[in-house]
């Protein structure tokens, strides 16, 4: 008989709950992770809201590390008991996108994401791993579990952001929105170099943040016009790069018009809402301005994850000041209610396994 674990699933669109699942089982080129740390991502609750369509009974999650608890047998260089992160995307590597270096869309569109969307995800007590020579990574002595869990999404997407940007070193660059991913797109952007990092953010412990993650200019949207704003800063011109990093239209249009031509548009937010983002015509140039829209999915693989994890080892980034509260995985739909509301300042709730 199947031994048992606790999950925490989406039972349908807007309903979740704890449930049992057998724990699963390893096929020769995947592994069997269990837990130790994990966290909820805003991506949860909009496909808990019905962003991505009906799920029945998926297990949510998408961030987490914790131990090997069983290998296939043609995984190689890991053993049972190693410390590993595994990245929120978990490409195969074999297909055609991932071949042509799109691994984030492995076998079609958004096909690298598979937990909590065509596979249970890893909010629970053990989860399953696919192509996991490429997609474990070990975590360093001297890193803890909060520490290598913002490399599973956070730093991965907001870094991306910034590196998508295409921010000339010296250069200016906009981040709309500093919710985590957002703050990981400014600590990114310090570390490309840009001589210039303007952040878009009305809530003030959000706005401390950024200027800890390196923003030099902080704009409050509630009490100024930001693309005003902005035009000001840059002598007219508009930034070298501009990042979306919430999701709406509001701040993608901010971005477009923000930016100066020639620039970069750098999409990172998850647009859960409507059926399409529209883009300001004259602002756009009447589609001549050679501005470019760049989007992306959170890039994963250990060989990212292990450089990741270099720049936490080095000092050089320290994500842990986005974990605002922690709480047991029995208290984890607390912890997803208060993630939806954004309860008590709320940026990422850290939730622990025994």
């Amino acid at each position: 008989m199947a031994e048992i674990m606790k999950t925490f699933v989406m039972k349908r669109i807007g309903e979740v709950g704890v449930m049992d699942k057998p724990i699963p089982d390893p096929g020769s080129n995947d592994a069997i992770i269990k837990t130790t740390a994990a966290l909820v991502c805003t991506s949860d609750i909009h496909t808990v809201a019905g962003a991505i369509g009906e799920r029945g009974n998926l297990t949510l999650g998408h961030e987490a590390v914790g131990i090997v608890h069983k290998l296939g047998h043609a995984v190689k260089g890991f053993r049972e008991g190693d410390r590993v992160v595994v990245n929120a995307i978990t490409p195969c590597y074999l297909c055609e996108n991932c071949l042509r270096g799109y691994t984030s869309q492995c076998t079609t569109m958004l096909g690298g994401w598979k937990f909590a969307n065509v596979k249970d995800g890893n909010m629970a007590e053990y989860f399953h791993v696919n192509s996991a020579q490429a997609n474990l990574a070990p975590i360093p002595p001297g890193l803890t579990d909060e520490q290598a869990l913002y490399c599973t999404d956070m730093m991965s997407t907001g870094f991306m952001g910034a590196e998508h940007a295409n921010i000339p070193i010296g250069g200016s660059v906009a981040i709309f929105a500093q919710g985590p991913v957002g703050l990981m797109a400014t600590a990114g952007a310090k570390l490309l170099g840009a001589g210039l990092i303007i952040a878009v953010e009305a809530v003030p412990h959000r706005q401390e943040l950024a200027k800890r993650f390196g923003a030099d200019v902080v704009i409050d949207f509630k009490t100024q016009d930001p693309v005003t704003a902005i035009l000001d800063l840059t002598d007219g011109l508009g930034v070298d790069g501009a990042i979306e990093a919430l999701g709406i239209q509001a701040s993608f249009e901010g971005c477009i018009k923000a930016t100066r031509p020639g620039g970069t548009i750098s999409n990172i937010g998850y647009h859960g809402d409507g059926e399409f983002v529209e883009i300001p015509r004259v602002e756009w140039g009447v589609g001549m301005s050679d501005k470019t829209i760049r989007t992306g999915l959170c890039p994963g693989g250990a060989e990212r994850m292990k450089r990741l994890m270099r720049l936490l080892v080095m000092g050089r980034v320290d994500p842990t000041p986005l974990t605002t509260h922690r709480f047991n995985f029995s208290e984890v739909e607390k912890a997803f209610q208060m993630m939806k509301t954004k309860e008590d300042g709320m940026l990422k709730p850290l939730i622990l396994f025994d």
